[in-house]
């Protein structure tokens, strides 16, 4: 166990923000100190010295980026769950991060009871996506289904979002990998949480405990070998579970 002194790391470029998000925090997380860090070199400075549990990033930093940050807190501490929150929700932004490692993406000018029940989500180990992120995603998924209907006959792959590296084809010799089979159930979480549904909502819907729909959701991640709602939104998409 490392003997680092725990605590949540917030990274933002602007004193208020950082003390704003400070205050959040403290309603969610009252025994864990907060470290916060203005720079991307403080940043790191302390993802060598503190043991990170969540960090909360700002895009925009003035030594570097959010996806700076993510890269070199993923070399550093592996299991650290990094969280953008930004006021940036456009496709340049926010599947770059994604695709970076961001466990979520959340958006800054939502109200404080949507942050601190975000936040509360993130605790509990439910990636946050912001409902705007949600549907961004969702749109795009939407359009290159348009665009490249399902046939029987070899298509060409879409073209990924902004800042995603695109899937190589096959080389001759290769195997594509079978998609891996989910159960009824499984299938019917998976379709709620591409749709953006919380944990509760999609317990109500189908007539779950909370915490069976979580075991629902860990189980997903294993089968799928993923981490993150984002993620799991695409798998969702890709498999046709989200119109």
């Amino acid at each position: 166990m490392s003997s680092k002194l725990r605590c949540t790391l917030i990274v933002d470029h602007l004193a208020e923000s950082r003390v704003a998000m400070a205050k959040l925090l403290a309603q969610v997380e009252p025994e864990l100190p907060v470290c916060e860090a203005g720079t991307l070199a403080q940043a790191e400075s302390l993802m060598l010295s503190r043991s990170v549990e969540l960090a909360l990033i700002d895009f925009t930093l003035p030594d570097g980026s959010a996806l700076d940050a993510l890269r070199l807190l993923h070399a550093a501490q592996p299991d650290a769950r990094a969280v953008i929150i930004t006021l940036w929700d456009d496709d340049e932004h926010v599947f770059p991060a994604l695709q970076a490692g961001a466990f979520g993406y959340v958006l800054k000018n939502r109200p404080e009871i949507e942050l601190v029940a975000q936040l509360r989500r993130i605790r509990d180990g439910e990636p946050p996506l912001s409902s705007s992120v949600a549907r961004r995603m969702l749109k795009h998924f939407a359009a290159v289904s348009e665009h490249h209907p399902v046939s029987t006959a070899p298509a060409a792959p879409a073209s990924p979002p902004p800042g995603l590296v695109p899937v190589q084809p096959l080389r001759p010799g290769m195997v594509e990998e079978p998609e891996v089979a989910l159960t009824e159930r499984e299938t019917e979480v998976l379709q709620r949480v591409g749709k953006g549904y919380t944990l509760p909502e999609i317990a109500q819907q189908l007539a779950l405990s909370r915490h069976t729909v979580a075991d629902y959701v860990k189980q997903i991640y294993r089968k799928l070998d993923i981490s993150s709602r984002a993620e799991a939104a695409l798998e969702a998409a890709r498999r046709g579970l989200v119109r």
